[in-house]
């Protein structure tokens, strides 16, 4: 019995530690281009789900943090077209079949506390990985004024990390409604 206890707590360990690496693993490169697609899909696949939030979340709070996700991110959209057209780049204005696909898709037939928990986690993942894509475009951007852009919308990701990160915490709650 000790053996099998030791062998579990032995394979959970490295698990934690593969966990924390493909976690702490950098955003990849970009060329400006790249992630001007990536943060314009980003911005209308969070509006969109936000919007859906609204109508079919369970939990009020969640209703909010969607509200908020479709207010920050349709200005971000709008700052994010702004930038690339001053730079010489296209931004797409339509979320792309991928996105479709993975994000918007799964959503759909979901309705009340499963999509709520749904959600909160793919926001907490979601904008985990923004931050990351945001924050290398921060340091690395060749274009100055997507530079600037970048590093202006980072506190705004991270306040939508946060708070997905309080609804996933405040789960018993939103389960009671």
């Amino acid at each position: 019995m000790k053996s099998i206890l030791s062998a579990v707590c032995f394979i959970a360990l490295g698990s934690i530690s593969v966990l924390a690496q493909r976690k702490a693993a950098p955003a990849p490169a970009m060329t400006d281009q790249q992630f001007v697609d990536f943060a314009a899909q980003t911005d209308m696949v969070e509006a969109n789900l936000g919007q859906l939030a609204q109508t079919v979340a369970s939990s009020q709070a969640v209703k909010d943090y969607g509200q908020m996700l479709v207010t920050d991110h349709t200005n971000d959209f709008n700052q994010l077209n702004d930038v690339a057209h001053q730079g010489g780049l296209n931004a797409p204005n339509a979320i792309d079949a991928e996105h479709n696909k993975k994000m918007i898709d799964p959503f759909q037939k979901l309705k009340g506390t499963a999509f709520d928990r749904r959600y909160v986690r793919e926001m907490i993942a979601g904008h985990a990985h923004a931050l990351a894509v945001y924050k290398k475009e921060a340091a690395d951007a060749e274009n100055p004024a997507l530079k600037t852009y970048a590093e202006q919308a980072v506190p705004v990701l991270e306040k939508h990390l946060a708070g997905a990160k309080g609804l996933a915490k405040s789960k018993p709650s939103a389960k009671a409604k």
